[in-house]
């Protein structure tokens, strides 16, 4: 079994611990472990980097040299975390004047950091490590008939630490093939939702809501599927708002998708956290699961 060091970074705990909870049971039916890292501190986001640019870097160093000392690769299941943390690492590789500070900071707390951590999403694990063959070789109940849109947000595909194009990503959608859904037209699948946007300018954060949940809509999507916490957080809680706001009437289930993978391989959606979503996806996942142990039950 393949070990990894696990960073789940604050909103596991919070507003994605369904995530949390799919991720844990997923890794276990597919034979890898996630470590949690000890005494993590938060990344420093990207909305404290864009002000603080060495305070941000020195709270993303503090646990890239925490895991460092474990010689396992990082894994993050957020976006956020994974572009905060890369590129942190980024910046003590090109700057040396930045390095030494950082290196200051660290050894008055009595740690180092050589910059050997190397860091991954959860996807890059599942679809490169684990391998999409190996996935579908556990699928038992394909995920036939539901049509999914996949969001990638705009974090993931980003250049500094994108491991698809940026543009026309393409890794959620043939993991979907490979679950047996069926895929969307969402040419709208790499813009931002409006992230943190949405508690200080929650206008606009409703505004780009609502034209990817158009833009989903129109390509005939049933439900939509993403790897980030804060994406799925801005598309899932506020429909309500958003179809007050625009006189609409979406009502599109936004799952993680961990979740997708342990409803096609056959756990139970109340140990994937399905209970936990604002929208419940029961009632559309029980057109599709027969009645029996893959029946949607408390989702």
């Amino acid at each position: 079994m393949k070990q990894y060091s696990y960073f789940p970074g604050c909103c596991m705990e919070g507003s994605a611990r369904p995530y949390d909870t799919s991720l844990q049971a997923v890794s276990k039916a597919l034979d890898f472990e996630l470590i949690e890292l000890e005494n993590w501190n938060c990344c420093g986001s990207t909305p404290f980097g864009s002000t603080t640019q060495l305070e941000f870097i020195s709270m993303a160093s503090r646990n890239l040299a925490i895991a460092e000392t474990k010689g396992l690769e990082l894994v993050t299941a957020c976006s956020d975390c994974y572009l905060t943390l890369n590129q942190a690492n980024a910046e003590l590789e090109k700057y040396p004047d930045v390095k030494k500070k950082i290196g200051d900071i660290l050894n008055s707390v009595g740690l180092k950091y050589n910059g050997t951590v190397k860091i991954k999403h959860l996807t890059q694990v599942l679809i490169k490590d684990v391998g999409l063959e190996q996935i579908k070789s556990r699928v038992v109940k394909p995920l036939e008939g539901l049509k999914i849109a996949s969001y990638y947000g705009c974090q993931l595909v980003r250049p500094i630490a994108g491991f698809d194009d940026p543009e026309f990503p393409e890794f959620l959608d043939r993991l979907v093939s490979v679950l047996g859904g069926e895929t969307t037209e969402f040419p709208l699948k790499a813009r931002c939702c409006g992230g943190a946007s949405m508690i200080y300018q929650p206008d606009l954060a409703l505004d780009l809501i609502h034209k990817l949940l158009e833009s989903a809509s129109a390509g005939g999507a049933q439900l939509i599927v993403t790897p980030c916490p804060l994406c799925q957080t801005n598309l899932d809680g506020y429909q309500g708002f958003l179809n007050r706001k625009f006189k609409t009437n979406y009502n599109l289930p936004i799952l993680y998708f961990t979740q997708l993978i342990g409803l096609a391989i056959g756990l139970s959606p109340k140990n994937l956290g399905m209970d936990q979503l604002v929208l419940s996806p029961k009632k559309l996942l029980n057109q599709y699961f027969a009645a029996g142990p893959q029946t949607v039950k408390g989702a």
